[in-house]
This record gives structure tokens, sequence and C-alpha cells, in this order.
């Protein structure tokens, strides 16, 4: 598969034997994924000014955009990339310096940016703009232009998003056979 994994400056991607890198992606800098996700074709997650994590099965779908902040703050997680594990991402999102709980599903064509904050066992709308410093709590539905809270989500729609994590380390897996 062409993929490009990228050095940069004293930095080296570290990806776990177990996760699935498709053709076209670009993973540059301080980056560290850990087993069993996938990052699908044509991603690109740049970890060239700050550092960028990817949970336990967590999966990256097409085209989408992972970059970070230079770090302003006494925080040592400003500007980092976080994404927990069995987190659902989308078709051609834009992750920027944000934390992404466990858990969670991000619809195709969100953007969330810098400093937001998305709890646990949450879901993103397709389309979705977070906006800076957003916080939204455990269990929320998220949409809109800006992004607003909708509602707690329900047990179904919570069972949902491991399904959906799960059924993306079975597809990536497929790729291989």
């Amino acid at each position: 598969m062409s993929k490009n994994i990228i050095n940069f400056k004293n930095f080296i991607p570290k990806i776990d034997p177990s996760a699935i890198i498709f053709d076209g992606v670009h993973i540059i800098g301080d980056v560290y994924i850990e087993e069993k996700c996938s990052i699908w074709f044509g991603s690109v997650l740049r970890g060239d000014v700050n550092a960028i994590k990817i949970g336990k099965r967590s999966n990256i779908q097409d085209n989408t955009v992972i970059h970070t902040e230079h770090s302003v703050s006494n925080s040592p997680d400003f500007g980092s990339v976080q994404i927990g594990s069995d987190v659902t991402i989308g078709h051609n999102c834009i992750i920027h310096a944000c934390k992404i709980e466990n858990l969670c599903l991000v619809g195709m064509g969100s953007i969330i940016m810098d400093g937001a904050c998305i709890g646990e066992l949450s879901i993103i709308g397709a389309g979705s703009l977070i906006t800076k410093g957003k916080i939204f709590p455990p269990k929320s539905l998220i949409m809109g232009n800006p992004a607003k809270f909708i509602r707690t989500l329900n047990e179904d729609e919570i069972k949902n998003i491991a399904f959906s994590a799960s059924r993306y380390v079975d597809l990536a897996n497929a790729y291989l056979k």
C-alpha cells in the first residue's frame, strides 16, 4: 500500500502493528496510533507542531484531516489532538487541536476546532461545526453550524456508537484478506 509515514524534527510516528493504514494516508511527526485502529484512504494526520493520539479501535475515515496547534498555554494538552478509544470519525472531517473522548461518532464533513471537547458517548451530526473552545457533556447529540447540544442520547444510540467502531475494525481487517 502507498502511504507516507514521515518523521518530522525529532518525532517519529508510533503506529501499533495491528493498526491498518490505507493507501494515500500521510502520518507526520508526533503521532501515536493505538491497536486495531484504521486510518482510511487519503487522510492526513499532521503532528508537526504538537501531538496527535488515536485510541484503540478508532477509525479515521477517508480524506479526514487531523492537525494540531502550537501550544500557547501552560496545559500540556493544549494544542494537541486526543481521540479516545472506539471513536468513529466520518469521511471528510477536519479535527483541529481538540479532544474527543471514548465512544464518540463524528458525522461526515464535521469540523471540530481548537480547544473543543466532546464528552464520551456522544454523536456529532454530519456537517456540524464545533466552534473553538466549545465543551459538550457526555451522551450528547450535537448538531448544527454552529453546533449546539440537542439532547441526551438514548441507550440504543449509545449501543450504535460501539457497533460502528467494531464494524470498522472488521471492515478494515476484511481488506487484508
